[in-house]
């Protein structure tokens, strides 16, 4: 089967427009589990007071949030994204905690630089690069938005099988949908996780001074059933998934995940095997 790549755009949109009031409910346990690699890209993207930051496949703007703090009303964040349900939430975020000077704007995430010619002093991106169709397209647009010396900074998982939390449900999910594996190139969850690939990526598009540093980021929650629970609500890529799989058994497939994901309940508390990859780079 050819892969459709606007076939694909098409139904993430929809997909996140339909999440978009979950993924922003489960916000805190997000910001919580994410908290710390958020943090190393912004780092690694040199975002500072003044700095005029460009937050790419931004969704609910947990992200956006910590980057406007670092940057002070002297500085901007503008987050962009293909769902406009999505962006309705980080923008009443923003203005919630006070923060004025993030703004939202619809935008395909390949298609960046046409719009924002060297505008940024930094772009980041969390866990949305790997879902693009063309992800080299992506990181072209991206650098053509910084500024000579602007800085580029992501957050990706790393392989299937250091993140169990989300590798178990795709791996399941995949077999009842009678889904192959994903062919190279094609978007998905760990397209970015061999470490050498996604530095070659960076460096291909024309970044210099490319860093890739992994990160251990365990989900920690009360149990494999809220676990399922937090990815059937706000995860749109397993929704994509099981769309192969007959409604009636659907059911049972999350209890099949639920039951595998049982694994790393211990000690009273669920912790779900999770490790990330920050890749940065300069223009």
């Amino acid at each position: 089967m050819v892969f459709d790549a606007v076939a694909y755009k098409a139904t993430t949109r929809q997909q996140w427009d339909q999440a978009a009031e979950a993924w922003h409910r489960w916000g805190p346990t997000l910001e919580e589990w994410l908290g710390e690699s958020t943090e190393a890209m912004l780092e690694a993207a040199a975002v500072r007071p003044g700095s005029r930051v460009l937050d790419v496949a931004g969704g609910a703007g947990g992200q956006a949030l910590a980057a406007a703090r670092r940057t002070g009303s002297s500085g901007s964040v503008l987050v962009t994204d293909l769902s406009l349900e999505i962006l309705a939430y980080a923008e009443r975020a923003a203005l919630e905690n006070g923060l004025r000077h993030v703004t939202t704007a619809q935008a395909d995430g390949e298609d960046l630089g046409t719009l924002w010619s060297q505008e940024f002093d930094a772009v980041i991106c969390r866990l949305g690069l790997i879902y693009f169709p063309n992800q080299m397209q992506a990181l072209h647009g991206i650098r053509s938005t910084l500024r000579e010396g602007g800085r580029f900074a992501a957050i990706v998982y790393s392989t299937a099988d250091r993140n169990a939390f989300f590798s178990v449900p795709v791996s399941l999910i995949r077999e009842r949908a009678g889904l192959g594996a994903p062919l190279a190139g094609q978007p998905g969850p760990f397209s970015l996780g061999d470490p050498s690939a996604a530095r070659s990526a960076l460096i291909a598009a024309g970044f210099k001074d490319v860093s890739v540093r992994t990160l251990d980021a365990p989900l920690r929650l009360p149990s494999a059933a809220d676990c399922v629970r937090f990815e059937k609500e706000s995860f749109g890529a397993l929704h994509q998934m099981l769309s192969g799989v007959p409604e009636d058994e659907r059911t049972r497939v999350w209890a099949d995940i639920e039951r595998a994901l049982g694994e790393y309940d211990t000690d009273g508390q669920f912790v779900g095997p999770c490790e990330l990859h920050v890749l940065s780079g300069t223009r």
